[in-house]
């Protein structure tokens, strides 16, 4: 991590690849396979951010060589069936807890996303936690497209609409995280 305790890069992988593993664990099936994992992670993180090789040069393996996932006895030994380990799961929460680095960007909404598609395997009280680092990130963009609008509001050219549009997108999150925070408070009676 970042002394800021927020995800470098590797570590948005790791978070997509421990997630994946957590939620192959079913009550019939514990695991997926290795290829399976890979072109999961590849999916997610390509549809969120784009090809990136910065990005994708994480290799699962080092989940297993680390620890954090191991081999099903009776996997396929050219494609194994992995599952999450204790430590695997230890390091999932622990990438899940971590802060959102101000201003937005393809690391950050990948971080995001990732947090939200894996929010479900912290307690609520930690999913509250975890939407008030996005909901505050959220909003200190907000407050500068708001500036950056107000300082150019009567300039020439177009700036103003793109910034128009800014936005109304991020008062849309920010109503939406705010709803979304208060779904989680009436769910678990908090």
């Amino acid at each position: 991590m970042y002394a800021d305790n927020t995800l470098t890069p590797r570590e948005a992988i790791r978070l997509c690849g421990l997630g994946t593993l957590a939620e192959s664990s079913t009550e019939i099936e514990t695991g997926i396979a290795y290829d399976d994992l890979t072109r999961a992670v590849r999916h997610f993180v390509s549809r969120i951010t784009g090809p990136s090789i910065d990005l994708m040069g994480e290799s699962i393996e080092l989940l297993r060589f680390e620890g954090l996932a191991e081999t099903k006895d009776d996997s396929d030994p050219s494609n194994p069936r992995l599952a999450i380990t204790e430590a695997g799961a230890n390091l999932l929460q622990t990438l899940l807890c971590s802060n959102i680095r101000p201003g937005s960007g393809d690391l950050n909404e990948l971080i995001i996303a990732l947090k939200f598609r894996f929010l479900h395997h912290l307690d609520p009280s930690k999913q509250l936690i975890q939407v008030d680092l996005i909901l505050e990130a959220c909003e200190a963009e907000l407050a500068r497209n708001e500036d950056l609008y107000n300082h150019h509001k009567n300039d020439q050219g177009y700036v103003t609409g793109w910034l128009e549009n800014n936005i109304i997108r991020l008062e849309t999150r920010v109503k939406w995280l705010k709803d979304f925070k208060e779904k989680i408070k009436v769910h678990n009676n908090l």
